[in-house]
């Protein structure tokens, strides 16, 4: 999401101070983190709830993409084919978990 915001008075020393004294570098670390304070704070949003949204949403946009350009799905196992080394050794490793 792209905003602007603009800060004066006591929010415009926070952020400057914040940036001063090295606990962001940027303007956009002080207001990101101070999001994620609000939701530690009031727990407006559970983590794991915010990830399947997150995850829901990027597909929904993929599929609106390949439909677009009418793309289609490939299979997991046409998708895997060049990593097939890798995939032998994960479920090597899978076996003594």
């Amino acid at each position: 999401m792209r905003t602007t915001v603009d800060m004066d008075g006591f929010p415009e020393l926070v952020i400057a101070r914040a940036i001063n004294v090295g606990i962001a570098k940027t303007k956009n670390e002080v207001i990101r983190m101070g999001v994620i304070s609000l939701n530690k704070e009031f727990n407006l949003v559970d983590k794991n709830d915010a990830e399947l949204e997150m995850v829901a949403k990027k597909i929904k946009s993929e599929k609106m993409d390949m439909k677009k350009s009418n793309t289609k799905y490939i299979s997991a196992k046409d998708a895997l084919t060049k990593y097939k080394h890798l995939i032998d050794k994960w479920l090597y490793v899978i076996k003594w978990i």
